[in-house]
């Protein structure tokens, strides 16, 4: 499961929306087939690996498939795994997650129909870790949220004068694109766009695949020259489209919620749109705005051996800010690691 689960990583950058899957099959103590879902449209994992293993010559027939996610019992673009499998005779199933999508669900139960027993959960927790994006949009309808920052060791993101270019490593910064790679769409706030003009494009990674960029912008007042709108991008209004917009930029006009666009309603509508992990590369405004409304679900710091003090900006800017410290935002730290001369901090925030 363990190799099946390296191989299912190999689509992290391409497989959205559909989750990333590996296969492996074992006949005998050995591996006679491997197999990984690449892109939505393509072969999945299990008819990867049956290819396989009959291109090496091997018999599949008798084998044990170690896949990372329950095989589908869903006929779209292309048909059920659970029945690729009844076909090649494989004598057991080892899956490390049941299906979360009604629609392809019930492989399991289509297989032990057929006479081949299933077993499910080995190593569960990190075939979920994979998928979290999925996992969220199908169960929470919403997609996995991750915010990145980069701050001063005390959590500056910029100077009082909006100066913050760069504070982080450019180690951590070639760093932060794979995590721009792996999401489905990448979102900022018109500030950032104001201040920074930033193109939100993944440069660092070789992928077939851009991330949509999404800009929160109330008035529709961002420049149609900003670097963010060249080459299509999904612009978040209050209102009425900026005539100046090229026709390859996207509106979607949502109501207001306290003088503020809907932020949930805006994930409800990614989700709708089958966005699995939505990245955050944003101001304190925005950033403060999506906390206090509980929708982030992991945070992503790059903290630079420096001191910035006040009145620095911050990461997030949390209302009138706080008069209990029962109401901070707490964080799961879940990994620390070393990027060049910066730390990486990966954190799950707390649901209470």
């Amino acid at each position: 499961m363990a190799r099946a689960l390296e191989l299912a990583r190999r689509g992290l950058y391409t497989t959205t929306p559909n989750p990333r899957v590996g296969c492996v099959l074992v006949r005998d103590g050995r591996i006679i087939g491997e197999g990984f879902h690449e892109r939505a449209g393509g072969p999945h994992a299990e008819v990867r690996a049956i290819d396989d293993a009959r291109g090496r010559g091997e018999v599949t027939a008798g084998a044990t498939a170690y896949v990372t996610l329950e095989p589908c019992n869903h006929t779209g673009r292309t048909g059920p795994c659970s029945e690729a499998l009844i076909e090649a005779r494989i004598a057991r199933v080892i899956a490390a997650m049941s299906d979360p999508d009604p629609q392809a669900r019930h492989g399991a139960a289509r297989l032990c129909a057929a006479g081949i027993p299933v077993e499910l959960g080995l190593m569960e927790r990190e075939a979920r870790a994979l998928n979290r994006g999925f996992v969220s949009r199908i169960d929470r309808r919403r997609p996995w949220v991750r915010m990145k920052a980069a701050a001063s060791l005390d959590g500056r993101t910029a100077l009082a004068n909006g100066q913050s270019q760069w504070i982080s490593s450019p180690d951590a910064r070639r760093e932060a694109h794979h995590w721009r790679a792996q999401a489905c769409a990448i979102l900022t706030g018109v500030g950032t766009v104001r201040s920074d003009d930033p193109q939100l494009t993944v440069r660092e990674v070789s992928t077939p695949r851009q991330p949509v960029r999404i800009v929160v912008d109330r008035h529709a007042d961002i420049s149609a020259k900003a670097r963010v709108l060249q080459g299509g991008a999904l612009v978040v209004t209050a209102g009425a489209r900026n005539p100046a917009w090229r026709a390859d930029v996207e509106v979607l006009a949502l109501p207001e919620r306290d003088g503020r666009i809907d932020l949930d309603a805006l994930m409800r509508e990614l989700a709708r749109r089958s966005m699995n992990e939505i990245h955050v590369e944003a101001g304190a405004g925005l950033n403060g705005a999506l906390l206090e409304q509980g929708l982030v679900d992991e945070m992503l710091l790059y903290l630079a051996p420096c001191l910035l003090g006040d009145p620095a900006r911050g990461i997030a800017h949390l209302g009138n800010g706080l008069a209990n410290l029962a109401d901070r935002i707490a964080l799961e730290i879940t990994a620390i690691d070393r990027v060049g001369a910066d730390v990486r901090v990966l954190a799950d925030v707390v649901r209470h």
